[in-house]
């Protein structure tokens, strides 16, 4: 892929400005990926509440978080305004993703992941998916992978069909389409309750120790990306890591072949997408949460 200065109707400034030292990646690159692959990420982003991180010297700088619109985005560029609990503003007016000029000024922004929310905000505070985070401490994705895949038996016993991805870094995403229904306090509470039976199973393996120091080399069965203002980041996106690993779907025989998750990264992709998408049926597949709490109230 060439950097390019327009994307659409977005003009993305210094595009040569280069991200990625190590392999060469400018944000025009960046830029060019997130155009491709956008019909993959669309149906992740589109109605949801982002929240930017915004890294515009790429990997040799500071990043920093921001939920406020910032000046600069397209007329009428989709807002969701929620009321905050703490700090100076009253409100914040999070931007709603779903469209490519949103996707392209967010780029130019030196936005390189996309954290998106489970709940889109015409139903926020209600999610139509379960986050499962799989952070391994030894910084091995093939413990993540183990982990993963305990934590997908015990999923499917509940009869939950469930879907891979890498994290984009070290770990695994599980997620769980669901139905909209139960609120985030719920989801979360359900999200809590599911690790925590994993983990009882598994003492030597897994944990849910929110103090890293009492985690050892276990393997941190992650519920709290399931808050209602709480977000991962979403299928298809890039992570400010070495070699511009993506957060890429999988497939569950796959998950275990993984060898090192940065060979999905913003140069390899394009080869995946001309495959079968693992997570094609996604959307299809929300099932209902309210048997399954029940369930696990009387366990």
């Amino acid at each position: 892929m060439k950097p390019s200065k327009k994307n659409f109707a977005v003009q993305i400034s210094h595009p040569e400005k280069i991200f990625w030292p190590e392999d060469g990646y400018t944000k025009g690159h960046l830029a060019n990926f997130y155009r491709e692959v956008f019909p993959w990420l669309q149906p992740y982003v589109r109605g949801r509440i982002l929240t930017m991180e915004r890294c515009p010297d790429g990997m040799k700088g500071e990043c920093f978080y921001q939920k406020e619109m910032p000046k600069g985005m397209p007329a009428g560029t989709p807002t969701k305004r929620l009321p905050n609990k703490g700090g100076s503003r009253a409100f914040t007016n999070y931007v709603v993703g779903g469209s490519l000029e949103t996707q392209m000024t967010l780029v130019n922004l030196g936005c390189i992941p996309v954290h998106v929310t489970g709940s889109r905000a015409a139903t926020f505070p209600k999610p139509d998916w379960v986050c499962l985070d799989i952070d391994p401490m030894t910084g091995s994705f093939q413990d993540a992978a183990r982990a993963s895949l305990l934590v997908k038996k015990f999923l499917d016993k509940l009869r939950l069909v469930s879907f891979p991805k890498t994290s984009g870094s070290r770990g695994v995403h599980i997620f769980v389409p669901i139905k909209t229904g139960p609120t985030a306090d719920e989801v979360l509470a359900f999200a809590e309750k599911l690790v925590a039976l994993v983990a009882k199973s598994h003492p030597k393996e897994l944990t849910v120790e929110h103090r890293i120091a009492d985690r050892g080399d276990r393997v941190y069965l992650d519920p709290f990306r399931n808050g209602s203002v709480q977000t991962v980041v979403a299928p298809y996106s890039v992570r400010r890591k070495p070699h511009a690993p993506v957060s890429t779907p999988l497939d569950w025989t796959e998950v275990g072949r993984v060898k090192d998750p940065a060979e999905f990264n913003i140069k390899t992709l394009s080869k995946r997408l001309k495959k079968k998408d693992p997570w094609t049926d996604f959307f299809s597949r929300k099932q209902s949460l309210q048997p399954v709490l029940k369930q696990l109230a009387r366990l």
